[in-house]
C-alpha cells in the first residue's frame, strides 16, 4: 500500500538534506549571475567616479547675495496693497500715481523694527501672503539709493515640510513595521548615490548612459536587499528589475536622439547649457528616463515575485506551467493598474504645461509631440515599456527558483505520489482549509 504526502512546505529548520540542498542550488544559481552584475555595477561606478574636478562650470546660484544685499527671514505681520515702497519718495511727481503692490510687514528674526517687504507680482497672483507666514527676503538697503528696501525672495517651509516627513515615516513604519523602517533606510541610500555618484558624474560630463545603468543598479541591489531582506524571492525581483531596467535604458537611449528631445523647455536646462559645457543635455535626459522608471520596477517586480512564492507555498504540488499562469493573472492586473500610474504621476507633474497647450488650441496629436510634452510621453512609454517586460521576466525566473528550490525536497517527501493541488483551485476555501488543516498535522508530528 503505498503512503501518500501532503505537498505542504516545510519550515527551513525542520527540511531534510536533500532539501536543504536543493534550495541552496536556487541560491547559487542566483548567485552566478547576480555576484557578476554587482561586480560589474562597482566597476562601473569606480571608472565613473567623479574627480570632484568641474573645470570651467559656472552656474550662478539664485540663493547667493550680491555684494551688499543679505538674506533675512521674518514673520508676516499683516499684509496690504499700498504704495511700492521701492518706489522712491518721487514716485508721485509729475500727476503720475505711484505703483501699487503687496507689501508685507514683516518683524525680523534677528529682532528690530517690522520692515516693509515688497512682495513680487506672480506670488501675489497666485499664493499671496497673509498674517503668520514665515518668509525669506533680500535686504538691498546697502546697493539702493531708494532708502531701505526688501523684497520677498521666498517662503520658510521647514515646519510643515518636516511635519510632512515625520508623518509619512510614522504612517510607513506603523503599517510595514521593521521593514518599512528599512525601506526608508534604503531610501535614504539611493538619494545618497544620486547626491554622491550620479548628479556629480553627469556635471562632469561622463557618459550618460553607463551613469544611468551603473547608479541605478546600485540603487537596486542596496534598496531590495536591504528593505526585503536577503533572500531567493528577492534576488529573483532584482534579477527582474535589472532587466526592465536594460530595456528602459535602450529604449530611452534610442527615444532622445529619434524623438528630438532637447530639454530646451525648460529654463533649468538653459542655466546648465550656459553654464556647464560639458553637460550633455540629450544624456540627462536620457540618464532622467533611467532613473524615472526604477521605483515603479522595483515595486512590480518584488510583488510578482511574493506572488510566486506565495501561490507555491498554498500548493506546492502545482506545475510550473500553471504557476506562471496563475501569477500572470495577478501581474496582468498589476501592470494595468501601474500604467495608469505612472501617467497620472507624469500628468499631475506637467500640469502647467498640459494648461498651457490647451490655451495654445492645438491640435492633440501636435501638443502631444511639441517640445513642451514629447519628454513625458517618452518617458511614459519607454517606463511603461520596461514595466510590461519585466513582469513576465521576472514571474519566469520566480518560477525556475521556486521550483528548483523545491524539487529535492518534493522527491524525497514522494510528492508525485499524492494528488497534487493547482493554484486555482486552492483558491477555492475548502482546499485553503486542506492545506491548513495538513501544515497542523505535520507540525504536530513533528515533521
Amino acid at each position: 500500500m503505498a503512503h501518500g504526502h501532503s505537498n505542504v512546505p516545510v519550515p527551513a529548520a525542520g527540511l531534510s538534506p536533500a532539501a536543504r540542498a536543493g534550495r541552496r542550488r536556487a541560491h547559487v544559481l542566483l548567485m552566478a549571475v547576480l555576484v557578476p552584475l554587482a561586480g560589474l555595477t562597482v566597476l562601473a561606478m569606480v571608472l565613473l567616479w567623479p574627480t570632484g574636478d568641474r573645470g570651467k562650470v559656472q552656474v550662478g546660484s539664485p540663493y547667493t547675495a550680491a555684494p551688499g544685499v543679505t538674506f533675512e527671514t521674518g514673520t508676516v505681520k499683516v499684509a496690504r496693497t499700498q504704495d511700492c515702497p521701492s518706489a522712491g519718495p518721487g514716485a508721485g511727481a509729475g500727476g503720475v500715481a505711484p505703483r501699487q503692490c503687496l507689501v508685507a510687514r514683516t518683524q525680523p528674526d534677528r529682532g528690530g523694527a517690522e520692515v516693509p517687504v515688497e512682495v513680487t507680482p506672480e506670488i501675489a497672483k497666485s499664493h499671496g501672503v497673509k498674517a503668520g507666514d514665515r518668509i525669506r527676503y533680500l535686504d538691498l538697503s546697502g546697493v539702493t539709493s531708494a532708502g531701505s528696501v526688501y523684497m520677498f525672495a521666498d517662503f520658510v517651509r521647514t515646519v510643515p515640510m518636516v511635519l510632512l516627513a515625520l508623518l509619512y515615516a510614522v504612517v510607513v513604519i506603523a503599517v510595514a513595521r521593521w521593514r518599512g523602517l528599512r525601506a526608508i533606510v534604503g531610501l535614504g541610500g539611493a538619494y545618497a548615490v544620486l547626491a554622491l555618484f550620479v548628479l556629480p558624474a553627469l556635471a562632469e560630463g561622463r557618459p550618460a548612459l553607463p551613469v544611468a545603468l551603473a547608479g541605478s543598479a546600485a540603487i537596486t541591489f542596496g534598496v531590495l536587499y536591504f528593505a526585503h531582506g536577503f533572500s531567493a524571492r528577492t534576488s529573483t525581483a532584482l534579477l527582474g528589475t535589472l532587466f526592465g531596467l536594460g530595456a528602459i535604458a535602450l529604449l530611452a537611449d534610442w527615444a532622445t536622439g529619434a524623438a528630438y528631445l532637447t530639454g530646451t523647455g525648460d529654463e533649468n536646462t538653459y542655466t546648465l547649457i550656459n553654464g556647464a559645457g560639458r553637460l550633455s543635455v540629450s544624456g540627462m535626459i536620457t540618464c532622467g528616463l533611467v532613473i524615472s522608471g526604477l521605483g515603479v520596477l522595483n515595486d512590480v517586480t518584488v510583488t510578482q515575485s511574493s506572488a510566486v512564492w506565495e501561490l507555491h507555498e498554498l500548493a506546492p504540488g502545482t506545475g510550473s506551467r500553471s504557476l506562471f499562469a496563475s501569477a500572470m493573472r495577478i501581474g496582468r492586473d498589476h501592470i494595468a493598474s501601474t500604467v495608469y500610474t505612472i501617467a497620472f504621476a507624469y500628468a499631475g507633474a506637467a500640469l502647467p504645461v498640459l494648461i498651457l497647450v490647451m490655451l495654445y488650441d492645438q491640435p492633440v496629436l501636435d501638443a502631444l509631440t511639441s517640445g513642451q510634452l514629447a519628454e513625458e510621453v517618452v518617458r511614459t512609454l519607454a517606463g511603461s515599456v520596461g514595466l510590461v517586460l519585466a513582469v513576465p521576466v521576472t514571474t519566469a525566473l520566480a518560477v525556475l527558483v521556486v521550483k528548483a528550490s523545491a524539487r529535492a525536497r518534493d522527491l524525497e517527501l514522494g510528492a508525485g505520489d499524492g494528488p497534487r493541488l493547482d493554484v486555482d483551485r486552492a483558491l477555492d476555501g475548502g482546499a485553503l482549509d486542506a492545506v491548513h488543516q495538513s501544515r497542523r498535522a505535520r507540525r504536530e508530528a513533528g515533521a
